[in-house]
């Protein structure tokens, strides 16, 4: 796996997070008729909260990003995407780990959802998500808090 790291956004990343999503979801909004390049930029765009988001970095380069935005019911995660180029090398795996630690130390559920099709649903369900309700676009999926391992209850 390539080093990694994490960052948090600034106001300055919006173009930037826009254009990576714009690619990354493409071929799902194509696949779903539903691939509007204006609208994918400008929903990102709407909805970008610098406060709440982290930039994944690959060797000092933007390669992705994640927010996890507060709810009263949950932590929801939203606008996580990794450069294509990168998928299947573990990263996007590790920060999801670390993101869903976070939540679990917090005792907080997560909630988030995918394009129907989307083959990121087998990487949260592998992570414990399930199905929570859908719609013919969405697939809207929900992981309750695990309680803290061993290690984790010691402090290490």
């Amino acid at each position: 796996m390539p080093d990694w790291n994490t960052r948090p956004a600034t106001p300055a990343d919006v173009e930037p997070v826009a254009e990576l999503r714009a690619l990354v979801l493409r071929p799902d909004l194509e696949r779903l008729g539903r691939y509007d390049p204006h609208r994918v930029r400008r929903r990102l765009r709407e909805g970008f909260t610098p406060h709440h988001t982290r930039i994944i970095e690959v060797d000092g380069a933007l390669a992705g990003c994640a927010a996890l935005r507060p709810a009263p019911d949950a932590h929801h995660l939203e606008h996580f995407y990794l450069a294509p180029h990168l998928h299947g090398r573990g990263i996007g795996t590790a920060v999801l780990r670390t993101l869903l630690r976070e939540c679990d130390d917090q005792g907080r559920t997560v909630r988030l959802n995918v394009l129907q099709g989307s083959p990121a649903r087998r990487l949260y369900e592998r992570h414990g998500f399930t199905l929570d309700t859908e719609d013919a676009v969405d697939v809207f999926l929900v992981r309750p808090p695990r309680a803290p391992g061993p290690t984790a209850a010691m402090g290490t």
